[in-house]
């Protein structure tokens, strides 16, 4: 067996995403594009611990979708990932019920470890297929790429949690695999749920949400190395969403964006900018996806934090670090890329 094709769905807090693709010993193919829905499954759940009837009713919807769409395709093998939201309501069951007598498989609830490792398989593979093609083609790698060196620090924004995960130096520990790795429960929707309830959000409740997000960075600190830090990859709606009203995007342009080096300068303005704008003028802006208006804010205000953070701990070792590289890979991929793999390698 050359190749497999694997289907890979990950359902978030916020969103919810299908992409078929073929893996091989080259790396992942996609065979259809990333279909992304807003769902808001995690809506209520940092205060309830329970999914909520509308919220399950949206996700059933968009696993509806996916299933008409995966029946026009041929998978070898279909996997559907669940994270921080469904970690922690207590009614999870009642969903992976549905989502198995919809799809025909049970949903993996994984822990946020895991979570962090498919993530950092995901962007950093793709990292390495760039640079692997630009060195074959015998060109200058593209400048979003000239100045990327390990360790790399995959960071995965989500709406329930963020996941921070460390790489090796490429020495003691192979540039490309998992040194350390923690995942937080701070996400757009849980700062916004707990937080940032005002319109726009008050000075004290950004202050409130800023004591929250340090004290998660502080002690993901004690478990990643992140004064060893030398590039710094965002994966995720939110970063992805700030890294094009950064660079100046009318409306979202996932081309653009992916791969693009953005200077903290840049983002950390556009971040506090949509921080505290109100929803009515969130939606005056192209670049946001209308199912993010309400809790990008709260997105933007954790990026800040972790940025600013990790260059911090960076500078006293050496290390100036004032830009990042936008991906649109991350988990998904990783969910794919790893499924694939295994399948190959069981196969050999």
């Amino acid at each position: 067996m050359d190749s497999v094709t694997i289907a890979g769905v990950d359902c978030g807090t916020n969103s919810i995403r299908l992409m078929i693709a073929e893996v091989d010993a080259h790396g992942l193919h996609v065979v259809t594009p990333r279909i992304l829905r807003i769902i808001r499954l995690g809506e209520g759940v940092d205060k309830n611990r329970r999914f909520s009837d509308d919220a399950l009713q949206r996700a059933y919807a968009a696993v509806r979708e996916f299933a008409e769409v995966l029946s026009r395709q041929h998978v070898d093998s279909l996997r559907f990932v669940a994270t921080s939201a469904t970690r922690d309501a207590a009614n999870r069951n009642e969903f992976e019920d549905a989502v198995e007598s919809i799809l025909g498989v049970r949903p993996e609830v994984i822990p946020g470890s895991e979570e962090a490792a498919l993530s950092f398989l995901g962007a950093t593979a793709t990292l390495h297929s760039k640079q692997n093609q630009s060195q074959n083609q015998s060109q200058t790698p593209p400048q979003a790429h000239m100045r990327d060196h390990a360790p790399y620090l995959v960071v995965d924004l989500g709406g329930g949690s963020t996941e921070l995960v460390v790489g090796g130096d490429g020495d003691a520990v192979p540039e490309y695999q998992v040194r350390a790795g923690f995942s937080m429960n701070v996400g757009s929707v849980r700062m916004t749920e707990r937080h940032l309830l005002a319109d726009p959000p008050t000075e004290a409740q950004i202050e409130e949400a800023t004591a929250d997000i340090d004290e998660h960075i502080d002690e993901a600190f004690t478990r990643i190395p992140a004064q060893d830090v030398s590039t710094i990859i965002g994966v995720s709606g939110t970063v992805t969403t700030m890294s094009a009203i950064a660079m100046g995007c009318q409306s979202y342009d996932r081309h653009a964006v992916d791969g693009a080096r953005i200077t903290f300068d840049d983002v950390l303005k556009a971040d506090d900018r949509v921080l505290r704008m109100s929803r009515k003028e969130r939606g005056t802006v192209g670049a946001i996806h209308p199912g993010r208006i309400d809790v990008v804010g709260g997105g933007a205000l954790i990026w800040t934090r972790v940025l600013t953070r990790v260059a911090s701990a960076a500078a006293t070792q050496g290390r100036h670090i004032d830009s990042f590289l936008a991906s649109e890979h991350g988990l998904l991929d990783g969910i794919v890329l790893d499924r694939g793999r295994k399948m190959l390698a069981d196969n050999i």
